[in-house]
């Protein structure tokens, strides 16, 4: 148990339109009898045109990259989207190869008979628009220029990555959904679904997160910080090198504030050992992820706050958070419950007993997971 608590956590931490994958739709029944181990996932992309941004910008081109589990009903109403967090990545489930060290970093709740059953449930699992993980992002060619976006990408919105997973799932043949559900940034989106597209889920499931972004963190602060480095470059690093030293630090304090270094405890007990591993994790990402992304997706937090338009949701909610996060302590839960209940949403509460942080949700399934089983089939009642 201990050894894939460590895995899940390291996962965590580690479309005219066209749909490109070895099968872009799937063709099952609603229920069933074995979907098969997810030990051969598939990375697949979306990609469509003249996309309109809530900024009035258009997108000429878009692409999203996901992930699917399981089959989708002749009705298509039996699918449940994924949304990841901040600096995630699509791969919520499953092994791309029976030989991989590590699962997707909510493995424990997605899968044949789990929590999030496959043999029920057709499972999509999108990455976000501006991510740097496959989807259309700063560091994609801006088809102007051919050349990387970098910080002329638009400015995008939470509502904006919402609108185009839904021309995914439409592009998927998905015509209403069990639920989202998402861990942090994940979980904005789940809320963000909800009173966009109030009659196209039943369900809610937003863990680690709340229904309006507070930080005292801003973007402007963060692009300062990019700017120390001399190869940033006014975000023009792309034929510099990038600004790996400077994403490694900010990614090592990260997972600090997380709660890694707590997880890493439980099999790396000697405390110089454990920062040389959190240090590794840092740098492997540091490589893999735009700078210019973060800039792109903190900036879309900006503008989010769904609390003036709870009442729209139609969905029942299903609110979880972990006892020792430091970024959505439970001290804010009876605030959030308190607007859902007054805004007429039948919203449930349900706390992780859990030393590991913010980081919870993936590792520490097992506490949950039961509490998440039971709401989904809920729904379906």
């Amino acid at each position: 148990m201990v050894t894939r608590i460590v895995a899940l956590l390291l996962a965590v931490l580690f479309g005219l339109v066209a749909c490109t994958s070895a099968a872009s739709r799937g063709n099952g029944a609603a229920f069933v009898a074995d979907s098969g181990p997810l030990d051969a996932v598939v990375k697949r992309t979306f990609t469509t045109y003249g996309v309109p941004l809530r900024s009035g910008r258009v997108l000429t081109e878009m692409t999203l990259a996901y992930e699917t589990y399981g089959r989708l009903a002749p009705d298509g109403r039996n699918a449940i989207l994924i949304t990841h967090g901040f600096t995630s990545s699509g791969h919520a489930a499953g092994k791309y190869s029976p030989n991989d060290r590590t699962a997707g970093w909510w493995d424990g709740l997605i899968g044949p008979g789990k929590a999030i059953d496959t043999n029920r449930y057709y499972v999509v699992a999108s990455n976000m628009l501006g991510s740097s993980y496959g989807s259309t992002a700063p560091a994609s060619v801006n088809p102007a220029t051919g050349k990387p976006y970098g910080p002329d990408f638009p400015d995008i919105t939470v509502r904006d990555i919402v609108e185009a997973q839904r021309l995914l799932l439409s592009a998927l043949g998905v015509s209403h959904l069990v639920a989202v559900a998402g861990p942090s940034y994940g979980g904005f989106q789940a809320f963000q679904w909800g009173v966009t597209y109030p009659d196209f889920m039943n369900g809610i499931v937003s863990v680690v997160s709340q229904p309006r972004f507070r930080s005292s963190d801003t973007t402007a602060a963060m692009v300062s910080r990019f700017a120390l480095d001399p190869n940033w470059n006014g975000g023009w690093h792309y034929e510099r090198g990038g600004i790996p030293e400077t994403m490694t630090e900010i990614r090592y304090e990260t997972l600090m504030r997380y709660g890694a270094n707590e997880l890493l405890a439980v099999t790396i007990p000697d405390p110089a050992q454990r920062e040389a591993r959190l240090r590794e994790m840092a740098a492997a990402w540091a490589r893999e992820f735009d700078p210019n992304s973060m800039v792109t997706l903190r900036k879309a937090l900006d503008s989010y706050n769904t609390e003036p338009q709870l009442r729209a949701i139609r969905a029942k909610v299903l609110y979880v958070l972990s006892r020792t996060d430091k970024l959505f302590p439970p001290s804010i839960a009876p605030d959030v419950m308190d607007r859902l209940a007054n805004a007429g949403v039948d919203a449930r509460y349900f706390e992780i007993d859990s030393d590991f942080g913010h980081s919870a949700s993936g590792p520490e399934w097992a506490k949950w997971g039961p509490t998440l089983k039971a709401f989904l089939e809920s729904l379906d009642r």
